[in-house]
């Protein structure tokens, strides 16, 4: 049985996608990056898409995860900010389902239920919790990279738990689990 494993983290968006790595070592968890990748410069969806997709796959390649956290888009009222957040999630799920990577979704509120205890943390307690338990030396000017590394965290404290979210180890997974969604 592997005793150790990555896990990668993604807070997708489509102006700023968020990630962060962690190496799981028996039952301890280190840390091992956070960033960003910046969208904002780039006018055409499309293009966003396209990046994020990328910088997935070169994410894959160069750490070899074992496991995808995904935070999954939260339900807000503007329906054209839904879609592009659920484009650029389904972006990088399809990056991981296309290495074969297991891929597992978190909504918001229970990431930061897993690192704080409250599921209505903001962005700052939850930055502050994840440095305090990581012990970062300093954290980011923008929160979106700390939400990614959140989402693998919450991964790592549920990884242990029967039901974790929807959970995907590759195409014929996402497909069996989703009847009727994909044709």
């Amino acid at each position: 049985m592997k005793t150790e494993k990555i896990i990668l983290g993604i807070d997708p968006g489509t102006t700023i996608m968020g990630f962060g790595l962690i190496k799981v070592v028996g039952k301890q968890m280190e840390f091992m990056q956070l960033n960003e990748l910046m969208l904002k410069k780039y006018d055409d969806h499309y293009v966003k898409l396209k990046l994020i997709f990328e910088r997935t796959i070169d994410l894959i390649d160069a750490y070899h995860p074992d496991e995808i956290a995904i935070e999954a888009p939260f339900f807000g009222k503007n329906v054209q900010s839904m879609l592009k957040l659920g484009r650029a999630q389904g972006v990088a799920m399809a990056a991981g389902l296309s290495r074969e990577v297991p891929v597992t979704e978190y909504s918001p509120k229970k990431i930061k239920m897993a690192i704080t205890g409250n599921g209505n943390a903001s962005k700052e307690q939850v930055a502050r919790m994840l440095q305090s338990t990581l012990e970062l030396k300093s954290l980011p000017k923008n929160l979106d990279s700390t939400d990614g590394l959140a989402a693998a965290v919450c991964h790592f404290y549920n990884s242990s738990r029967v039901e974790t979210g929807k959970s995907y180890s590759g195409w014929a997974s996402f497909v069996k689990k989703n009847p009727g969604k994909v044709k």
